[in-house]
């Protein structure tokens, strides 16, 4: 308990300390990211418009900086990221509610599905060492080694086309309201398919050398040396000694995979013009959108927090030594 609780004074500190540097980086970047709005009105704004819009973000330059960071913190604790410029008057927190999803769909559900096929692929070819299992780790890690946008572009030249099944971007036709009717549903698997296979060729390699390479080390070790003696299967020794002792750096692994889901595959979507949270980012960043940056960084810092700290209680719960004290 001791363990849990210092690691959550630990996680909220770093937490406070992300929002800091979150608050500060944006007003220490060179320009001004009011004059933006002012430049796309064309200047058709007076001067009491300018210094309501400087207020508006935030930026009110009669403010002191630490009043500006306490209404920033007291914002965030009512969950308000501000107001987007690129999208204004739209809130930030809609702009990203409205690509989450997209994005935690297609690379949380890949990020996912890769693990347990890279975990599962790579306990069976550690533990059967030269067995035929030992040839899908070469296939892997040549495909693995092509960068993510290079097999989207790939797949969007020699699969998709006039007459194709496969769209080659956006995540669902044109003309359709998103619902939970099957027309919408299947058009959503359809469009997601080959960015969600992009990605999972790319990731599934790096889990199953890593499992492979701790299979190798664990299966050397007394207890499953003994639990071989005791007479046990040959699958229980695999999956509760050996195994099960081999996946902790790949929890870890995990943990910061599904942190940074809510980031988006940038490249991928790019290339698909997939609308995650991603190529919100990518399209925030070229309009300098400064309140969506932040708010997409703030998420993206909160969720490696709350993924490491659930990989902190995974650990709790594989590993018995980390519940011992000294």
């Amino acid at each position: 308990m001791s363990y849990l609780l210092k690691r959550i004074a630990f996680y909220l500190f770093t937490a406070w300390a992300a929002i800091t540097i979150n608050f500060f980086v944006p007003r220490l970047i060179p320009g001004d990211p009011v004059q933006a709005l002012i430049t796309k009105a064309r200047g058709q704004l007076t001067a009491e418009a300018v210094q309501s819009l400087y207020v508006l973000f935030g930026l009110d330059s009669e403010a002191s900086l630490l009043d500006q960071y306490v209404r920033y913190l007291g914002q965030l604790l009512r969950g308000d990221l501000g107001l987007s410029f690129t999208f204004f008057p739209s809130p930030v927190a809609e702009v990203i509610g409205d690509s989450l999803p997209w994005t935690l769909g297609l690379v949380g559900i890949t990020t996912v599905v890769g693990f347990l096929i890279g975990t599962g692929l790579g306990t069976v070819a550690g533990w059967r060492r030269g067995s035929w299992v030992d040839l899908v780790i070469p296939v892997t890690t040549f495909l693995s080694s092509i960068p993510y946008f290079w097999l989207g572009l790939i797949a969007i030249t020699l699969l998709t086309g006039p007459g194709s099944f496969f769209p080659a971007s956006g995540a669902h036709d044109t003309g359709l309201v998103p619902s939970w009717d099957w027309e919408f549903v299947g058009s959503v698997l359809q469009h997601g398919l080959l960015p969600a296979a992009t990605i999972l060729i790319s990731c599934m390699s790096g889990w199953i050398l890593s499992m492979r390479n701790m299979m190798v080390t664990v299966a050397a070790e007394d207890y499953v040396t003994v639990a071989h003696a005791k007479g046990l299967s040959e699958r229980r020794v695999m999956v509760s000694y050996a195994a099960r002792n081999a996946l902790l750096p790949n929890v870890s692994g995990l943990a910061l995979s599904l942190g940074f889901i809510v980031g988006g595959t940038l490249l991928v979507e790019i290339v698909f013009s997939y609308p995650g949270l991603g190529l919100q980012l990518f399209q925030a960043v070229g309009a300098k959108d400064y309140p969506l940056m932040q708010g997409i960084f703030l998420i993206i810092t909160l969720s490696v927090l709350l993924a490491n700290f659930l990989a902190d209680v995974a650990y709790l719960v594989l590993d018995p030594r980390t519940r011992r004290e000294g």
